[in-house]
């Protein structure tokens, strides 16, 4: 039995390799004294399950640990019900990594990620540039909407970012300029769609937007020009340009 071993190294490695058998065993006898170091080797045998997680969950003073929380909400055989209990009761930056963890089960995964939705409102611009690198593409949807040029700029380096979800905030008349300005200086403001975007946007900057034109083609220049939302000198260099083309 662990406790028979000697050495921290020695008893991490047999509650790592120990059968469900001899770990239900120790715990029925060890438990109540368990802190976060033993629980991480126990989760990470292979034959931990969810009666081996059951007695984990059934320990007060782990469950109160932020640590250990996560580590049983990410664990892969914890009882479903048990996970999306504790979900709720992790810290944001938890809530992030789980929610990214394909390892993670699906319901989890979306549990963690509509607890960041409901929290975007109370973090920092600080917390929500860090959250808007590495959100999952469901909470993407709603950064999109953050008024903070940082928190956009962030987004746009995001791998999970899409287009199809890019095109709605570069459409909205709520976009500040400053915004669609970043987006048009951007890797995404190299693709067509989002420059026909960005010049039908009547909130995109007029410098912006004479530096996009040269770039459309015949039809999108003719919806510039004839579009009275937009700005005369965008109107107007819309027209000089098919002009020139003719």
């Amino acid at each position: 039995m662990a406790d028979g071993i000697n050495g921290e190294e020695d008893q991490a490695r047999w509650l790592r390799e120990a059968d469900r058998g001899e770990l239900l065993g120790w715990l029925a006898e060890n438990a109540p004294g368990l802190d976060l170091r033993r629980v991480r080797q126990i989760l990470l045998n292979p034959f931990t399950d969810h009666e081996v997680l059951a007695v984990l969950l059934a320990v007060p003073h782990l469950v109160k640990s932020p640590e250990v929380r996560k580590a049983l909400v990410a664990h892969p055989r914890t009882p479903e019900a048990a996970a999306l209990g504790l979900v709720g009761t992790l810290f944001w930056h938890d809530l992030l990594d789980l929610a990214a963890d394909l390892r993670v089960p699906p319901a989890v995964r979306h549990a963690a990620e509509r607890y960041l939705i409901e929290r975007l409102v109370g973090l920092t611009e600080g917390e929500r540039v860090t959250l808007a690198r590495r959100a999952s593409t469901a909470v993407l949807t709603r950064l999109r909407l953050d008024p903070s040029p940082r928190v956009i700029a962030a987004m746009l380096e995001n791998g999970r970012l899409t287009e199809g979800q890019l095109l709605p905030m570069l459409a909205s008349d709520s976009t500040p300029p400053e915004v669609l300005a970043l987006v048009a200086g951007s890797r995404w403001g190299l693709r067509y769609e989002v420059k026909v975007a960005l010049a039908r946007n009547r909130r995109t900057p007029v410098v912006t937007v004479l530096m996009i034109l040269p770039h459309l083609r015949e039809s999108d220049l003719r919806v510039v020009m004839a579009d009275p939302r937009l700005a005369m000198p965008v109107r107007h260099a819309a027209r000089q340009r098919l002009f020139s083309r003719d």
